[in-house]
């Protein structure tokens, strides 16, 4: 496999396991109370940002617009551990991860 299409791959694959671990908490509330599907989620967004990074050092076309963004919420999650706003990551979870899901279906789905 390519290696772009390998890390298009990563993402899917975290995206996929956070909303497995996602799927049956409909509120911030309820996810602010769970700490273990919060370690979950940080997880596969920190291995989001790490591929989106590797494919922006490969030179990889068609990231998304805010890919700077995605690495910046890895490096956050991975440097500042101790200082995440749950509110910010639940958004990236209910608003963002469709949108990253859908170009990644894109991309790989592409010859």
């Amino acid at each position: 496999m390519e290696l772009e299409k390998k890390y298009w791959s990563d993402v899917l694959d975290a995206i996929e396991a956070i909303e497995a671990f996602t799927g049956g908490i409909k509120t911030l509330h309820a996810y602010s109370s769970d700490r273990r599907t919060q370690w979950a989620a940080e997880r596969g967004l920190a291995i989001i940002g790490e591929a989106v990074n590797h494919l922006r050092r490969i030179g990889a076309e068609g990231l998304p617009p805010d890919a700077d963004r995605i690495v910046a919420m890895r490096n956050r999650l991975i440097h500042s551990y101790d200082n995440v706003d749950v509110k910010i990551v639940w958004h990236v979870l209910k608003v963002q991860l469709p949108v990253l899901k859908e170009a990644a279906h894109g991309k790989l789905s592409e010859p």
